[in-house]
């Protein structure tokens, strides 16, 4: 069964829920999933897995610097190839997802496109649209 590692780091709750809808969708889509803040993560670890995906805050218009760290030891431990997604909160800008869309693509990965960004804490059809999220991942694992 493929298996799907989701990795946030959430600073008021907001992006740990879309984490938790991400995860609720695939697991409909009869996918494993392993769902953490990335300081119970270790990248080599999370590297194994068939899919990352990786949530942060936005913060002064950038993801957060412990997770830009996770993301570069992520990278090092090799993600070549492995599907990815990228998602998370803001207040005012909202640039995090973005760039750490960027950064998996750099190392390797195919990033699922949009990335998921969401203004403030997540309304009933955001959770929807991270739901359908987590599915679209799963069903991109199942036809590799």
């Amino acid at each position: 069964m493929p298996k799907l590692a989701i990795v946030y780091l959430s600073t008021q709750g907001h992006t740990k829920m879309m984490a938790e809808a991400i995860a609720e969708g695939a697991e409909e889509r009869h996918v494993d999933v392993d769902i953490d803040n990335f300081y119970e993560w270790d990248p080599n670890e999370a590297a194994q897995y068939d899919a990352i995906a990786v949530g942060s805050s936005t913060f002064y218009y950038t993801m957060l610097d412990p997770i830009a760290k996770f993301i570069d030891k992520l990278v090092e431990a090799g993600v070549d190839g492995k599907i990815g997604a990228a998602f998370g909160s803001y207040g005012w800008s909202g640039e995090a997802p973005v760039q750490i869309a960027d950064k998996l693509r750099n190392g390797g990965m195919e990033v699922i496109d949009p990335v998921l960004r969401i203004q403030h804490k997540p309304t009933e059809k955001d959770l929807f649209e991270c739901n359908r999220l987590g599915k679209d991942l799963a069903e991109k694992m199942k036809h590799r």
